[in-house]
C-alpha cells in the first residue's frame, strides 16, 4: 500500500488544484454575458432556428471531415507507438494483426481522402 501513496497524493493535489481552478474562476471572473456567449457552441457554425415543421438546413460537412481525420491519425498513433516498442517479441502474429490495422486505417484515409477532408480550402 506505502506504493500507491504517491500517486493517490498526486491524484488528490490533481483534483484539488482543478476544483479550486473552477471555484476561483466563478468568484473571480468577469461575469460580462451577452447573447452571443449564451448560445451554445457548434464548432464555428452559426447556430440557425429550427423550423416548426421538421426542415432545416444542411450543416456543411467539412468540420466532421476534419474531426473524423484527427480520430483516424490520433488512433493509428495510440496502436502503432506500442507495437513499434514490442515488435520483436510479437513476432509473426503480430506483424499481421498490424498489417490488417494499417489495411483498416488506410480505407478510411482513402475515404477521408474521396470526400475531400483533405483539401484545405
Amino acid at each position: 500500500m506505502d506504493v500507491y501513496v504517491p500517486i493517490l497524493v498526486l491524484g488528490a493535489i490533481a483534483a484539488g488544484f482543478a476544483v479550486v481552478s473552477v471555484c476561483l474562476a466563478t468568484l473571480i471572473g468577469p461575469r460580462r454575458y451577452n447573447r452571443a456567449k449564451l448560445e451554445a457552441y457548434e464548432c464555428g457554425i452559426e447556430p440557425m432556428e429550427k423550423p416548426a415543421h421538421g426542415g432545416g438546413q444542411r450543416f456543411p460537412v467539412k468540420y466532421y471531415l476534419t474531426a473524423m481525420l484527427f480520430i483516424i491519425f490520433d488512433i493509428e498513433i495510440v496502436f502503432l507507438y506500442p507495437w513499434a516498442v514490442h515488435f520483436d517479441a510479437l513476432g509473426g502474429f503480430g506483424l499481421a494483426a498490424m498489417a490488417l490495422f494499417i489495411f483498416n486505417v488506410s480505407v478510411a484515409y482513402a475515404y477521408e481522402w474521396r470526400r475531400g477532408g483533405l483539401s484545405w480550402d
